[in-house]
């Protein structure tokens, strides 16, 4: 049996934001001189697929609670509105690998986002009729296990014929959480303690070959 049910992260799985948002988080923290230098796309590396609140207090340590509401309230909005006007990189080959996979496929996409950072995702490359359901902690405040979870739970879905595919060690952790295979992009922005772990791919196109497996080769 085939994997059917496709769930997806987002950064570092289907694109890479950084360029785009990190003008955001310069121009919002540099005007309230919470940092003195900007910072650079590749800075934000360590941070992608991490929640929001958790990165700006790394960012910026001793920052308070209410700080990090205020700040994080503007960047959100900026974000989404910036990411729905420039987009970010997409991943070579993802745009026709998702086009040919949602022929045969459910796809769903599950990240640590705010809300509408998947949606300006999906307006900006006009990839909504593409996906069945997404989810994210913006929208639920709950973990990526538990959104994972909620995917399954929405859309029927079962481990047997379902897969997450992400970049990074909580994306793992999350999959498995939920009973769910795992497939690791290697190209994304994340290490798996696991080294050379399988199933992985070095480019979103070999995804195909991957979930027409049967359930045993995952």
């Amino acid at each position: 049996m085939s994997y059917k049910n496709l769930i997806f992260d987002l950064d570092g799985t289907l694109w890479d934001p950084r360029a785009t948002i990190i003008k955001v988080w310069n121009e919002v923290l540099m005007r309230d001189d919470l940092i003195k230098k900007e910072m650079k796309p590749e800075d934000m590396n360590q941070y992608l697929g991490l929640l929001a609140d958790d990165i700006l207090k790394d960012i910026i340590p001793g920052i308070s609670d209410q700080k990090v509401k205020e700040v994080l309230s503007e960047v959100v909005q900026r974000e989404s509105k910036v990411l729905r006007l420039h987009g970010g990189i997409l991943y070579e080959g993802v745009s026709e690998t998702l086009h040919h996979l949602a022929g045969n496929h459910q796809l769903f996409i599950v990240s640590n986002c705010q809300d509408g950072y998947i949606e300006a995702f999906l307006d900006y490359y006009q990839f909504n009729d593409l996906f069945t359901d997404i989810e994210c902690y913006g929208r639920t405040q709950k973990p990526k296990s538990e959104n994972i979870r909620l995917i399954m739970e929405r859309n029927d879905l079962s481990p047997e014929n379902s897969v997450y595919i992400g970049d990074t060690q909580t994306d793992y952790n999350s999959a498995k959480a939920n009973g769910l295979p795992f497939i690791f992009c290697e190209y994304g922005f994340g290490e798996l303690s696991t080294k050379d772990y399988k199933p992985s791919v070095s480019k979103i196109s070999d995804l195909e070959s991957w979930v027409s497996s049967t359930v045993s080769k995952l």
